[in-house]
């Protein structure tokens, strides 16, 4: 990224590599989840250093929580060179809320939700509020979320997030949300049949309904042949999805932004 005179985006890359698959069962991050991540973080390096950076290597909600992330900031630090931040939940509320409205014009109020896979931000201006609630935990709880599921399944898992994001409700309301992470993003290019195309695209609770209702009637593999899916999402993403439309009826909007500007975005601007 460059920053003179304006933040000038030069290569973005994402892998999902399910770094917290089985924390919430072990209290440790997995061998291969961690060699997965490992091997990724390589690949991305390698990916840009034709720019020369100045390497930043951040972590979130799955290593605040492991008992084991010591050994992984070690080897992280081995791949890369610099020392993993671990960041606070309230950190990255706030660099996801600076990535967001970084983009977006002064003169009105905003609140950004960021549905992680293991916790999920929100931040205005003034608070912000990290939530023990994200696609992945929400699918290991609740393992028909992968694939087909029922009503009563659907209605289960919804009072479970409806509780877990209660705290959205003491927030002062704003002129606009502002949605960002693979489960907004993924969302929206879903319902759009292709990948996102621009920094911010609205989508609707609408939208959400109808994600819902047709990642809840297809199987895995199904869901993963949908035009503007993300395989590696197809099975959290109905998950995703229940929190980002329950966030909605918190804070009262029928809609909301999805912005491809986040929580990196959001460091690089702060720090």
């Amino acid at each position: 990224m460059e920053f003179d005179p304006a933040p000038k985006i030069l290569l973005q890359r994402s892998t999902g590599t399910r770094i917290g698959e089985g924390l919430r069962d072990s209290g440790r991050l997995g061998e291969d989840a961690m060699l997965r991540t490992l091997k990724a973080i390589e690949e991305h390096i390698v990916a840009v250093r034709e720019f020369r950076p100045a390497l930043k290597a951040i972590a979130t909600s799955a290593l605040r929580r492991a008992d084991n992330a010591d050994e992984f900031a070690r080897a992280v630090e081995s791949v890369t060179g610099v020392p993993l931040e671990i960041i606070s939940g309230e950190e990255e509320a706030r660099c996801s809320y600076e990535g967001a409205v970084s983009g977006l014009p002064a003169g009105q109020t905003y609140g950004v939700l960021d549905v992680g896979g293991g916790s999920s931000e929100y931040a205005t201006r003034n608070a912000h509020a990290s939530l023990e609630i994200g696609a992945v935990r929400l699918t290991e709880r609740f393992p028909r979320l992968s694939g087909i599921a029922g009503p009563d399944e659907i209605e289960r898992a919804r009072s479970y997030v409806r509780t877990a994001l209660r705290p959205l409700g003491d927030f002062a309301k704003v002129n606009r949300l502002i949605v960002v992470g693979g489960s907004a993003t993924t969302s929206r290019s879903v319902i759009a049949g292709r990948r996102m195309a621009e920094p911010y695209e609205g989508l609707t609770r609408a939208d959400l309904a109808s994600v819902v209702m047709r990642l809840a009637s297809l199987a895995l593999e199904e869901r993963k042949e949908l035009p503007g899916m993300v395989a590696q999402r197809a099975d959290i993403l109905l998950a995703g999805a229940l929190v980002l439309d329950e966030a909605c009826a918190l804070t009262g909007h029928s809609e909301a932004i999805v912005s491809t500007n986040d929580l990196l975005l959001g460091y690089l601007l702060r720090h």
